[in-house]
């Protein structure tokens, strides 16, 4: 009843004052302010204890305190240090004969034992001190002690710097999440997300809305996870994104939507991927690509940690078409040269059979990168690696070329070309003293693709000699925009699938090819990209029903009737709108440098998807199986090993 008669009162004085000049500049600047301002967490809030084990300090001293941890180590009865997940402090363990209990206990107690110890916060003495340990100039007498749990012997130790195998690490990932880099990939992530929520709810109005995970299959993409239903013959699909609910959202007048979604592919053994994997998902009404890149590039400003220094906007952009004739991939490292060079005309007047060969089609070319200081960082092992990798993958012939220190030139090619011909070559690949350059003839995309490879391989090589080329703390963004709306499918060149997804719309300008040349139409997707990797995609959707229905069925040549659902919603007053994924698994791993993407996930899959603490999948019974119309056809060995 109350707020039935405040709101029509407030909101049209909150009204007014927004459209008072600056006044929404300024709300949002004080909120910015106030969200910034942020309070130090209570960790001893609610819990028994007095304080952590990691904020102990100088300051602390002659307190009494109560603490829980793990038994990091021990020493010979005379001391112990502590652990929790905020740090270490060293415990003293009397020695005299009243505390005859406290010293048995902790003297026995073995490690990672869960303990309570109260004691009096005292100064190290003189000389004493570990500057390494944050509470290095302290140390906490114990008084009482008692063991919570006592730990039995361990399947590896917990520490960073002890090697652990990944299966045993997957094993064990209640033991490794002990951890401290562990931990503080998890606590970081956990910020991240925190700052992104703020950014986008509390800042710019986005709505967090949960979707379905169970649905139905999605034409296109990646391959799902099906789920039984009692239905016979039925089966949900896990959604590989929430794709068509926050378009539905838009159609519904959301405006603005936003979710930490988990979402599943079927993708099978892939080193980089996860079957299961969360993204920061974004929809908006009424926004174009200009509209997606500044949100995002606000939202990753907004929530990026102090710690990882700061990151400039407006993030570079590149085309499709650039990235792949300059890099060799849709996601170029730009934090490094060596950018392909296109040599094709310099060397149409040459007399190299091969080369000839090559721009005689339609499509040849001849491109080459340069490796600065190859000949005193790179093996003749490591160059023929590098000839027999791009021969392996990508069919493709290298010619490898190289610059003494008296600035000639040492090929097979040098024969066919003369001093001032060398001389231009030189000239036009920027070649120094010791540079290797690999050349390669052929079709065009194949040897983009093939030097690309190699690029990223020999800058691998070269790190692993000496020579920095990547600064591990320089974050590089980039967007890459233009892409093809469709793509010839690999097993059927002559049949076209979507780039992205089958809602991307078309770039404005290229509408009317769709219907007379999809090959040739670009679309409305961008990606995001940072240090070589891909972190987000997305684009402007289609939200008219007969342009979606002729992609569906004529270009794609799919069953539209699978997503009737989505169609009637655009014949219904669907607004225009767009939006992106950031893959949040990538994102945090290369903020905290980590090798894999399972160092930040509490509990990820093996490489082979395989939960191996929990040994999943699994197999059911029969009786468990029979509500929903399932039975298991096994390969005939596995029928007899069942047997036994």
């Amino acid at each position: 009843m109350a707020l039935s008669w405040v709101l029509p009162r407030v909101l049209p004085e909150l009204a007014r004052g927004l459209t008072r000049p600056g006044c929404g500049r300024a709300l949002r600047r004080a909120a910015s302010a106030s969200a910034s301002a942020s309070v130090a967490p209570d960790f001893n809030s609610f819990v028994t204890r007095t304080n952590t084990c990691g904020e102990l300090r100088s300051a602390h001293v002659g307190q009494e305190v109560t603490l829980y941890g793990w038994i990091q180590y021990q020493r010979q009865g005379l001391f112990l240090v502590l652990r929790d997940f905020q740090g270490m402090i060293q415990v003293i363990i009397p020695q005299d004969e009243a505390h005859s209990h406290v010293k048995n206990l902790l003297s026995n107690a073995p490690v990672e034992s869960v303990v309570r110890v109260t004691g009096i916060v005292s100064p190290r003495p003189p000389g004493q001190e570990n500057p390494k340990m944050p509470t290095g100039d302290i140390e906490v007498k114990a008084e009482t002690a008692e063991i919570l749990n006592s730990c039995k012997k361990l399947p590896f130790e917990i520490k960073d710097f002890i090697k652990k195998t990944e299966a045993l690490r997957m094993q064990y990932r209640y033991l490794d999440l002990r951890s401290f880099q562990l931990q503080y990939n998890l606590r970081l992530r956990s910020r991240i997300v925190m700052k992104m929520r703020e950014y986008l709810c509390n800042l710019h109005g986005f709505v967090d809305v949960e979707t379905p995970t169970l649905f139905k299959r999605t034409p296109g993409g990646a391959k799902e996870f099906l789920v039984p239903s009692r239905e016979a013959g039925k089966f949900y699909s896990l959604p590989q994104s929430p794709q068509q609910f926050k378009q539905l959202l838009m159609v519904g007048g959301l405006d603005r939507y936003f979710q930490v979604a988990r979402c599943y592919r079927d993708e099978g053994s892939r080193p980089d991927r996860q079957p299961e994997f969360t993204q920061i998902d974004i929809e908006m009404s009424f926004v174009d690509k200009t509209g997606i890149q500044k949100l995002v590039e606000g939202l990753l400003q907004y929530s990026w940690p102090k710690e990882r220094g700061s990151i400039s906007t407006p993030f570079p952009s590149m085309t499709y078409e650039e990235a792949l004739a300059d890099y060799g991939t849709d996601k170029p490292d730009t934090r490094f040269g060596m950018k392909i060079v296109d040599i094709g005309d310099f060397l149409r007047r040459s007399d190299i059979q091969f080369v000839q060969n090559a721009l005689s089609y339609p499509h040849g070319t001849v491109k080459a990168i340069c490796i600065p200081q190859g000949v005193r960082y790179l093996t003749n092992k490591n160059l023929e690696s590098l000839k027999e990798s791009a021969r392996s993958q990508f069919n493709q012939e290298i010619v490898e070329i190289i610059c003494r220190p008296d600035g000639s030139l040492k090929s097979l090619l040098t024969r066919f070309l003369g001093e001032e011909q060398q001389s231009q070559l030189v000239q036009a690949l920027n070649m120094q003293a010791d540079d290797v350059v690999l050349l390669a003839a052929g079709e065009e995309k194949q040897v983009c693709s093939a030097l690309g490879s190699l690029r990223l391989e020999s800058a691998d090589l070269l790190e692993a000699a000496g020579l920095v080329l990547r600064d591990p703390a320089a974050f590089h963004f980039l967007w890459v925009v233009d892409f093809p709306l469709f793509l010839s499918k690999e097993e059927n060149p002559t049949e076209l699938e979507s780039a992205h997804h089958p809602f991307t719309a078309p770039h404005p300008t290229d509408t009317s090819l769709l219907y007379s040349d999809p090959t040739k139409v670009r679309s409305q997707h961008y990606d995001l990209v940072l240090n070589g990797n891909e972190v987000g995609g997305g684009s402007i959707r289609i939200h008219n029903a007969e342009q979606q229905r002729f992609v569906l069925e004529k270009v794609l040549k799919e069953d539209s009737e699978v997503l009737s659902h989505l169609l009637e919603a655009l014949e219904l007053g669907a607004p225009p709108h767009g939006g992106i994924a950031l893959g949040l698994d990538r994102l945090v791993s290369l903020i905290v440098d980590a090798p894999s993407i399972r160092d930040v996930i509490a509990f990820p899959k093996s490489f082979r998807g395989r939960d191996l603490m929990g040994n999943a999948p699994d197999y059911i019974t029969p009786e468990e199986l029979k509500p929903y119309h399932i039975q298991v056809s096994w390969p005939l060995e596995e029928k007899e090993a069942n047997k036994n």
